[in-house]
């Protein structure tokens, strides 16, 4: 058989290559493909050949049973996202895994640099996650905070914020007050404490800074606008997740990397 399919393969091959902090670029050259194939082969859009799947299993020094099997993946997976081994055959990779600790972080900063502008209240944080965390995938070819961000009506809504912004609630890190922009009901989150940055690398700390610089003087209606016309969430079906590998499809209006 000259091509295979599973439907678990590519989630793993992609986990297999960011474990070993390898990009896109350098794994389909070492496989002989164009990146755009290997992105459709670990969003399982693709089959993988018996020629390439050799080539991978050699490159991250594994069998190609193992490969095929995806039978590292509870070696791979956090521990709190193992299954009881009863659940082992029907196990799914969650991608993103998200780094809470990162993201509470990240919302403090926020909040400390920009969190003060009367335009900033809940909906224009969510849109500056959001602008955020693609905007570094399609840089870096890796999450920032690995966040997963609804579809809906108002633009890009990342789930996991209501139960981070609660704990740090409960935590004394963050106040929530309820007041208006303009004519419009706003919630607004005041800082209790500063960041702490070391769990930020420089690059990811330079990115955030790029994107509060041009995004956070908007107002949320101009922040929904915005990310209405981005692929990300042109291409994403309402109340769905918004899937990070579209942003390589961005108009260039919108993209923030250049492809040369």
């Amino acid at each position: 058989m000259n091509n295979l399919k599973d439907k678990d393969t590519g989630k793993f091959i992609k986990i297999l290559r960011e474990r070993n902090e390898l990009t896109q670029e350098f794994v389909s050259e070492k496989i002989g493909v164009s990146r755009p194939t290997l992105n459709k082969i670990e969003s399982n859009k693709t089959d993988l050949s018996l020629k390439q799947a050799k080539k991978l299993a050699n490159l991250f020094n594994i069998s190609i049973e193992n490969l095929l099997n995806c039978s590292e993946i509870e070696s791979i997976l956090p521990e709190h996202n193992k299954r009881d081994k009863k659940e082992k055959d029907s196990i799914r990779i969650s991608i993103p895994e998200i780094n809470f600790k990162k993201f509470k972080e990240v919302i403090l900063y926020i909040l400390n640099r920009v969190g003060a502008k009367p335009n900033v209240g809940e909906t224009v944080i969510y849109k500056l996650l959001y602008f955020i965390d693609f905007d570094f995938y399609e840089k870096y070819e890796e999450h920032l905070l690995g966040g997963t961000y609804i579809k809906n009506h108002y633009g890009p809504t990342p789930v996991e914020f209501n139960n981070i912004i609660s704990n740090m609630i409960k935590q004394s890190e963050v106040i929530k007050i309820t007041s208006k922009y303009f004519k419009y009901p706003q919630k607004k989150y005041l800082p209790i404490r500063t960041p702490e940055l070391e769990v930020l690398k420089a690059h990811e700390l330079r990115h955030i800074d790029e994107v509060l610089s041009r995004l956070s003087s908007k107002t949320a209606k101009e922040l929904s606008d915005i990310s209405h016309k981005d692929v990300p969430w042109i291409t994403a079906k309402e109340g769905e997740p918004i899937d990070y590998e579209s942003v390589f499809y961005r108009t260039k209006d919108y993209s923030v990397r250049n492809y040369e």
